[in-house]
């Protein structure tokens, strides 16, 4: 059994659901929290499988981007004048609604190619394993609701 770790970072966020046929379709936010989890096989020469430091470098700044910010599908009439507008507090997910499920996969995917150049890189005073794997991402919505990306092996 590999071990694990898990790093949690809050953020506050809207979106809006263009297909949703109640009030998730109006702009609404919610306090999110986000966990990433990492495992590996065998732990650093520090005994971890990685600094809870690295995962906040590699991936904080990014989702920092999401704090105080609109998620919206592009299609929405709606997305181009508050794009043009408020520039880059409006997210576009091409197409699509940015439900949880959908910010957790984005943010998965982020963060895996994130971790994996962060691990290539020797310049830097906290290391990341090459054997370390980010796992999973949860997205919180509510205290009691979250959405969880995990690809297939």
């Amino acid at each position: 059994m590999p071990y694990r770790i898990c790093k949690s970072l809050e953020i506050e966020n809207g979106h809006m659901l263009t297909k949703h046929p109640d009030k998730c379709r109006f702009p609404h936010g919610h306090s999110r929290k986000v966990e990433l989890v990492l495992e590996a096989d065998e732990l650093d020469e520090n005994q971890m499988v990685c600094d809870f430091k690295i995962i906040s470098e590699a991936v904080g700044q990014w989702l920092e981007t999401f704090d105080h910010a609109l998620c919206m599908n592009t299609a929405d009439p709606a997305y181009q004048e508050l794009k043009s507008r408020y520039g880059a507090r409006v997210i576009g997910f091409e197409n699509q609604d940015p439900t949880t499920e959908l910010m957790a996969r984005t943010i998965f995917e982020h963060a895996a190619q994130s971790l994996t150049a962060r691990a290539a890189r020797s310049d830097t005073l906290y290391r990341l394993a090459a054997g370390v794997r980010l796992v999973r991402v949860r997205v919180w919505e509510t205290s009691s609701s979250w959405a969880e990306y995990t690809p297939h092996p």
